[in-house]
């Protein structure tokens, strides 16, 4: 039987994934909803199933397995609440709230619930993310850099700050996220921005360039820096060892020893694919073992790109157990 699942936001990366779903044969899109119905109606009319305007009614008629939330960090409410307690395995786009407070509520009710879930940081299940893992094994890491070199996205609200967290949470949150899967948890977060080139911007409000400095609880530090500044450049990571540096972003992998360089630059299939596989295979044989990236994994991500927003308002170093 396949996997019934509907969708909370029918926007640009909801569209992302309904054009991987529809390729996964153990996977049936049936329900769409989305405040602005339009969008909604025209999801349904590409990949079948029924519109919705209100995404409660879908939870409560559409006869769902999985739900997936792809919303502005903005936007979530109890779109993931009253999924998990109607039993439905939840897939939740990044960044996954503003807030911890948000967060972590949802993350208690996903526990209770018992349900499959997964926060939707894709590049775990990239092959450079998993060469580099390899390739560290066993290393003791001494120091992890990162970038986001972006430009800036055109929907309005990504430019407010009270609306998208800025970049650091709602778009470098990736390699905030990658540094950890490889490097390990943070302890402390130490930030800088600021609002220097884009100022003419209608209604900016977040930092167009930013530092952030983070000290491991392993003992290695990190710098992550990133800038919305068009026209963007591109992202990736430095992860370097005793013995051995890796440089990668989401195509590219380099391995740098005493004895000479490999590189690799092979991606069978594409991430955001092969994390939506994972996902419907995990809610079909209900093993959550398969999901690279759960909701705690999330609130885990979010927690250090809120402490470096606190940090670059505040001036001063913030613990994450503070966070």
């Amino acid at each position: 039987m396949a996997v019934k699942i509907g969708f909370v936001g029918c926007g640009g990366i909801a569209n992302a994934h309904m054009n991987n779903l529809v390729k996964i044969p153990n996977a049936e899109m049936v329900a769409f909803s989305d405040i602005a119905m339009e969008k909604a109606e025209a999801a349904a009319e590409k990949f079948g199933g029924k519109a919705y305007g209100d995404y409660r009614e879908m939870y409560e008629k559409a006869g769902l397995d999985a739900v997936y939330v792809c919303l502005p960090p903005f936007a979530h409410e109890d779109q993931e609440l009253l999924a998990v307690q109607a039993g439905l395995n939840i897939f939740v786009e990044k960044p996954i709230a503003l807030s911890m407070e948000k967060a972590r509520e949802i993350e208690a009710a996903i526990a209770a619930a018992g349900v499959i879930n997964c926060s939707a940081y894709h590049w775990r299940t990239h092959d450079t993310a998993r060469w580099a893992l390899e390739a560290l094994e066993g290393e003791t890491i001494g120091l992890v850099l990162g970038w986001w070199m972006g430009g800036l996205p055109g929907v309005m609200w990504w430019r407010q700050q009270d609306m998208s967290g800025g970049q650091i949470l709602e778009q470098t949150t990736h390699i905030v996220d990658m540094a950890r899967y490889i490097a390990g948890e943070v302890e402390r977060v130490s930030a800088e921005m600021a609002l220097r080139v884009m100022t003419d911007v209608e209604k900016i409000s977040v930092p167009d360039v930013g530092t952030v400095n983070l000290r491991f609880e392993s003992g290695a530090i990190g710098n992550i820096t990133n800038s919305c500044i068009p026209p963007g450049w591109k992202n990736g990571l430095v992860i370097i060892g005793e013995k051995k540096t890796v440089i990668f972003d989401q195509f590219n992998f380099e391995l740098r020893t005493p004895s000479g360089t490999e590189t690799k630059t092979f991606q069978p299939i594409a991430a955001h694919f092969r994390e939506s596989v994972l996902f419907v295979d995990a809610v079909e044989k209900q093993d959550q073992s398969l999901i690279l990236s759960d909701y705690s994994n999330g609130v885990k991500s979010l927690a250090v790109s809120i402490a470096a927003n606190e940090s670059a308002a505040s001036g001063q170093p913030v613990m994450l157990s503070d966070i």
